[in-house]
């Protein structure tokens, strides 16, 4: 038995379907649809669920992920950031279940030139990210059997994201400025449930070898690109008739400031995944392209 905390959002929604075939799968949310309900701010609602359905992987792809609000709303990003998942592991491990966990890269300051490994120095700017890593080494000091898969630049077809943000304003508007000096890894929700059952799949085989590699992974869309980039590449595929920007125009981060601050090069290195698992993205272009016309 599978449960998935996190129904309505974009890699959880991406998730149903990825985790299907792999056996029962009972979808939580904060709200309860169906009758299932795990808030991670309440942690009441997190025993009961577990309890309740007794499951062999945890998998929590349910967060506060508001990265401007947060720095005005401390305590309930680290309520469901940092201590709802040091809860899930310590209700994960008592009944012999492994959980996996996503954070980000939002753990790190940006101030590198090449790309971050696993045991690159934390330094998050924001609250955010402080409350992310706080929520990875809560998760660490357990000892319950887990992965956490940091992702980043998460976009889909489901929910609210920059590419479909950038979908819309291209219809709407004629020009557009976007920030051209943060440099990042854009992931597919997609690419990440898929990867993700692949995973579980492996685990589901052989439960010692997920504990043996137990920890933190990278798990991105190769290559990098500025959220310029990023926003030209969303938009120029989009039928001339329905697109009505023809001009984006590039613009540092100072000219476009936001409570939060962003790392300007948070680009992920993925190749523990590799080496340990076999398993890797393709490049972000490629993902793009699926995730136009998705099947």
């Amino acid at each position: 038995m599978i449960l998935l905390l996190g129904k309505n959002g974009q890699v959880a929604h991406e998730l149903q379907r990825s985790l299907a075939p792999l056996g029962p799968v009972v979808v939580a949310s904060r709200q309860g649809e169906g009758g299932v309900r795990a808030d991670l701010a309440a942690p009441a609602s997190l025993r009961d669920v577990v309890n309740q359905v007794k499951p062999r992987l945890i998998v929590n792809a349910a967060a506060y992920t508001a990265v401007d609000a947060a720095e005005d709303d401390e305590a309930a990003a680290v309520a469901v950031n940092a201590t709802a998942p040091g809860l899930l592991a310590e209700l994960a491990q008592r009944i012999d279940a492994t959980l996996i966990h996503y954070s980000t890269d939002y753990v790190f300051d940006g101030s590198a030139s090449h790309p971050y490994t696993e045991s690159s120095p934390t330094s998050p700017l924001g609250v955010y990210g402080r409350s992310k890593l706080e929520g990875e080494r809560a998760i660490e000091q357990t000892g319950a059997r887990h992965l956490i898969l940091r992702t980043a630049w998460v976009y889909g077809r489901h929910g609210k994201n920059f590419f479909n943000t950038m979908r819309r304003l291209a219809c709407e508007r004629e020009e557009l400025s976007i920030v051209n000096d943060q440099v990042g890894s854009p992931t597919w929700s997609r690419h990440i449930a898929e990867l993700t059952a692949q995973l579980i799949a492996q685990g589901l085989r052989d439960a010692d070898y997920l504990a043996a590699h137990a920890g933190v992974y990278h798990l991105t869309n190769s290559g990098q690109c500025s959220w310029y980039d990023f926003a030209k590449a969303i938009i120029e595929p989009l039928p001339a008739e329905q697109r009505r920007c023809q001009t984006i125009h590039p613009i540092p981060s100072e000219a476009y400031p936001t409570p939060a601050k962003r790392p300007a090069y948070s680009v992920l290195d993925n190749s523990k995944l590799y080496r340990t698992f076999g398993l890797k993205l393709p490049d972000w272009r490629v993902a793009l392209h699926q995730c136009h016309s998705p099947t």
